[in-house]
């Protein structure tokens, strides 16, 4: 179990970090704003370069990431583990 909770952090605060220095640098219009990392990407993807769009696209990927990465391990893989437990356990 604490291979998983281990895992399950260093998921969590890894992409947390990644999206929090790619949110700082895309979503954030002024440090004087009140509405720091949450206001919509700052460049327009229409004319943005490469680079930019792969940093949104990792951006989104990120967060997501750093959302079901963790519920993964902490929830899925301990449940499965128990359902199969008492699957082995009802035909034995």
């Amino acid at each position: 179990m604490a291979d998983e909770f281990i895992k399950g952090l260093g998921i969590l605060t890894g992409a947390g970090l990644g999206w929090l220095v790619l949110a700082g640098w895309y979503r954030t219009p002024g440090f004087e704003s009140t509405r720091q990392l949450v206001s919509p990407v700052s460049p327009d993807p229409a004319s943005a370069d490469l680079f930019n769009l792969l940093a949104i696209g990792l951006m989104d990927t990120l967060l997501w990431f750093a959302i079901l990465g963790p519920f993964a391990f902490w929830v899925v893989l301990p449940a499965v583990r128990q359902a199969r437990k008492a699957m082995d356990e009802r035909q034995a």
